[in-house]
C-alpha cells in the first residue's frame, strides 16, 4: 500500500513539474511578447486593422492654344453609411427624414431606403453603399441631408472621392491628347507631360470594419494631395475640328483604311491640328493610332521635292534643264519607271517635270547626275545634310524611324538610286515630310514641330517652350525661291490644278505611291498624299494629308483623294483667320504721284469729246478719262500707256472701243 501511495505521489510531482514548466514557459512568452517583441506585434495588429490609403492628386488641365479644355480631372463621390455610428435616438429620429430626402434625390421609393437603412442597422453593417459617381454639387447636397449632416461619427456618412479624367472633345484628337494609365505605356500629350500634370498624391488612414471593407478615418496624419500643373498646348480646337471633319468625310467617301492630316504654323513649328483616323471592325472611323508621328512609309512623289532641292543645291541641273520623258517609260535593271500619262510628256524642263510629276524626267535628273557609288553618296549625303535621316525628337513618344538608304549599306542595289528619286525605297513619317515642306515655306529654316507652349500653376508660369531650330538653312535662298514657284505652279497648272482657286493661293506637291507591291497575289493598293502650304505668296501654315488604301474604283491619285482635304482645311482656316496686309500710306505725296495727278486733271479739264494724248499716263487714269467720254477700253500688258489705238484729237462716239498698249 505504501508503495502504491509513493508511486502516485511521484506521478503527481512529475505532472506538477511539467505543468510548472509549461506555466513558466507561458509566462516567459507573455513577457517576451509584451516587452521584447511588443512593438512588432502591435504594428502587425495595426496593419490588420489600419492601413494608409493613397489620396490621388488632381491631374492638371490640358488646354488648347486658346485656353479651351482638352483634358481635365473631375472628382466623383461615392456615399456609404456606417449604420452603427449614430445613436439609437438619432437613428430613430432621423431615419424617416433621411429616407425621404434620399428618395427625392435618387428617384427611388422612400420605403426602399427606410428598409435598407434599418436592415443595415440590424445587421451591424458599417459600410452600406448608398450611391456612386456623384458630382460635387450632388455630393454637397446629400452631405446636408438629415442625420448625414451630423458627420461621420454621429451621422454615419462615409464619403469616398475618386478622380476621373475627362476629355471635353470626346473622340476628336483623342490620340494626340492621349492618356497616362497605370500598367499601360504613356500615350500622347497626357503621357509626354505626365511629370507636370500628375502632381503629388496625399495619404489618409483607413480602418478595417469587416472583411475587405475599409472605412476612411480623418486625422492629424492625413496628408493633402498637391494638384498637378496645367499644360497649354499649341493645338487650336477650331482648326482641329476643321481637319478632323475634312479628313473623316474623305475617308468615308473613299472607304480608305486610315489617314492623317496635320497643320503646322510655318514660322514657329506649332502644331495647330493633328487628326488621325483609322477604320474599325464596324466600319466606323476613330482615333486608332497616331499615324502622323508613328507611321514611317514610302512617301512617293512628295519626295520629289527633296530630290529637286538636292539637285539644285548641287547645281547639277537648273529649273530649265531639259529631259526627254522617252514615251513615258524607262527601264533600270529590268524594272520599269513609268509616267502616269501614257506616252509621257515629250521633252520637258525640270520645272515642268515637277509640276506634272513626271517620274521618267526626274529619275533621269538624279541617275544621270549621280552615277556611280561616289556620286550616289553625294546625293544621299545632301539629303542627310537637310536632316531627312534624323528623327525629330518630339516630346511625345512613338516617332517612326526615317530610312534613307546609303551606298555603303549592304542592301544598296542598282535600282536604289532611281527609285529614291521619286520616293520609293525611302521611309518618312507624315510629320517628318511636313517638317521639310514647312522649311521651304519658312525660307529654308527648319523648325522643330512643337505641341506645347507652356506649363502653368494657376497664373504662375512654370516653364515655357519656345521655337527650336533643327537646321537654320536646309538650302540656299535661291533654291527656295525656285522650288516655291514650282510648287505654286503644281496647283495652278500641274497635277493639282483641280485645287486651284482664284481667290486663294496654295502651293504644294501631290503624291501617289503603290503599297504592298511586293506581293504579286495581292491587288494594287495606294497611298495618296498632298503636302504644301498656304497662302502661297506669304505662307502662314503648312499642311500634309496622307490617306492609305482608298477604294481604287473611286480614285487613288493624290490630287483626287488627299488634295481636296488640304484645300478644305486651308480655305476654312483662312476664312476663320483672315491674313491682312497693312499698307502704310505715305504722309507726303512723291513728285511722280503729284505729276501724274496734275497730268490727269489737266487732261480731264481740257477734254470734251476728243481723245487726249494718253501716252505715259497710268492705266487707271487713262481708263477713267476714256470711260467718261463713253468709250470702252481694252488693255494689253501692264504698267503705263505706251500706245493708243485712236490718235489724240479723235472724236469719240458712245461705245467706241479703244485699245491701250501698256509698257
Amino acid at each position: 500500500m505504501a508503495t502504491t501511495e509513493k508511486s502516485i505521489l511521484n506521478r503527481i510531482y512529475i505532472v506538477g513539474a511539467v505543468l510548472l514548466v509549461i506555466a513558466l514557459g507561458i509566462v516567459v512568452k507573455i513577457i517576451n511578447i509584451q516587452f521584447v517583441d511588443g512593438d512588432k506585434y502591435r504594428a502587425k495588429a495595426e496593419q490588420r486593422i489600419f492601413k494608409n490609403d493613397t489620396i490621388p492628386a488632381n491631374r492638371g488641365n490640358l488646354y488648347d492654344a486658346n485656353g479651351q479644355l482638352l483634358a481635365t480631372s473631375i472628382s466623383k463621390y461615392d456615399i456609404r453609411f456606417d449604420a452603427i455610428a449614430p445613436s439609437e435616438a438619432d437613428f430613430n429620429e432621423y431615419i424617416g427624414a433621411l429616407s425621404d430626402s434620399l428618395s427625392r434625390k435618387l428617384n427611388r421609393p422612400k420605403s426602399y431606403f427606410t428598409k435598407k437603412l434599418r436592415a443595415a442597422r440590424n445587421n451591424r453593417n458599417r459600410y452600406l453603399l448608398i450611391t456612386k459617381n456623384l458630382n460635387y454639387s450632388d455630393y454637397i447636397q446629400i452631405k446636408s441631408f438629415p442625420l448625414f449632416r451630423k458627420g461621420p461619427y454621429r451621422g454615419g456618412i462615409i464619403v469616398e472621392q475618386r478622380v476621373v479624367r475627362e476629355h471635353p472633345l470626346g473622340k476628336m484628337a483623342e490620340r494626340i491628347v492621349g492618356y497616362d494609365r497605370p500598367g499601360s505605356a504613356p500615350v500622347g500629350l497626357e503621357g509626354a507631360f505626365s511629370q507636370h500634370l500628375r502632381g503629388s498624391n496625399g495619404v489618409r488612414q483607413k480602418q478595417k470594419i469587416s472583411q475587405n471593407q475599409w472605412k476612411p478615418i480623418s486625422g492629424a496624419n492625413e496628408i493633402e494631395p498637391q494638384d498637378g500643373y496645367d499644360v497649354y498646348t499649341t493645338i487650336d480646337v477650331n482648326m482641329q475640328d476643321v481637319a478632323h471633319h475634312a479628313l473623316l468625310e474623305q475617308l468615308e467617301y473613299f472607304k480608305a483604311e486610315h489617314g492623317t492630316a496635320v497643320v503646322m504654323e510655318v514660322a514657329t513649328g506649332e502644331i495647330k491640328a493633328l487628326s488621325n483616323l483609322g477604320r474599325g471592325e464596324s466600319g466606323k472611323y476613330f482615333e486608332k493610332r497616331n499615324y502622323a508621328v508613328w507611321e514611317s512609309h514610302e512617301p512617293g512623289s512628295t519626295f520629289k521635292l527633296m530630290s529637286v532641292v538636292a539637285a539644285l543645291e548641287d547645281k547639277v541641273v537648273d529649273t530649265s534643264t531639259i529631259f526627254d520623258t522617252r514615251g513615258g517609260k524607262i527601264s533600270y535593271y529590268g524594272r520599269d519607271v513609268k509616267d502616269s500619262k501614257y506616252g509621257g510628256y515629250g521633252k520637258i524642263s525640270v520645272a515642268r517635270a515637277f509640276e506634272v510629276s513626271s517620274n521618267t524626267a526626274l529619275v533621269q535628273m538624279i541617275t544621270d547626275n549621280y552615277k556611280g557609288k561616289d556620286q550616289s553618296a553625294r546625293y544621299v549625303d545632301r539629303l542627310y545634310s537637310m536632316g531627312l535621316n534624323k528623327r525629330l525628337d518630339l516630346s511625345i513618344t512613338g516617332e517612326g524611324i526615317p530610312r534613307i538608304p546609303h551606298p555603303e549599306d549592304k542592301h544598296w542595289s542598282g535600282t536604289s538610286l532611281p527609285w529614291m528619286a521619286f520616293g520609293y525605297g525611302v521611309h518618312l513619317t507624315p510629320l517628318q515630310t511636313l517638317t521639310f515642306y514647312n522649311a521651304i515655306a519658312n525660307n529654308g529654316v527648319m523648325v522643330k514641330p512643337r505641341l506645347i507652349r507652356e506649363v502653368r500653376s494657376k497664373d504662375q508660369l512654370i516653364e515655357r517652350f519656345d521655337r527650336s531650330i533643327l537646321n537654320p538653312s536646309i538650302c540656299s535662298q535661291e533654291t527656295v525661291d525656285k522650288v516655291k514657284v514650282m510648287m505654286e505652279n503644281v496647283v495652278k497648272r500641274g497635277t493639282a490644278d483641280n485645287l486651284f482657286s482664284e481667290s486663294f493661293s496654295m502651293a504644294g506637291k501631290t503624291g501617289t505611291c503603290q503599297t504592298g507591291y511586293g506581293d504579286k497575289n495581292k491587288k494594287l493598293e495606294y497611298i495618296a498624299s498632298f503636302a504644301g502650304y498656304f497662302p502661297a505668296d506669304k505662307p502662314k501654315y503648312s499642311c500634309i494629308v496622307v490617306i492609305h488604301k482608298p477604294n481604287t474604283a473611286k480614285g487613288y491619285y493624290g490630287n483626287i483623294v488627299a488634295g481636296p482635304v488640304f484645300k478644305k482645311i486651308a480655305q476654312k482656316i483662312y476664312a476663320n483667320n483672315p491674313m491682312l496686309d497693312e499698307v502704310p500710306l505715305p504722309q507726303i505725296a512723291t513728285t511722280d504721284i503729284i505729276k501724274s495727278q496734275e497730268a490727269f486733271y489737266s487732261q480731264a479739264q481740257s477734254t470734251s469729246n476728243k481723245i487726249p494724248n494718253l501716252k505715259g499716263m497710268d492705266a487707271m487714269d487713262a481708263i477713267t478719262l476714256l470711260e467718261n467720254l463713253g468709250a470702252k477700253v481694252m488693255l494689253k500688258g501692264k504698267g503705263k500707256v505706251k500706245e493708243q489705238s485712236a490718235a489724240p484729237g479723235t472724236r469719240v462716239k458712245t461705245n467706241d472701243q479703244i485699245t491701250l498698249t501698256l509698257s
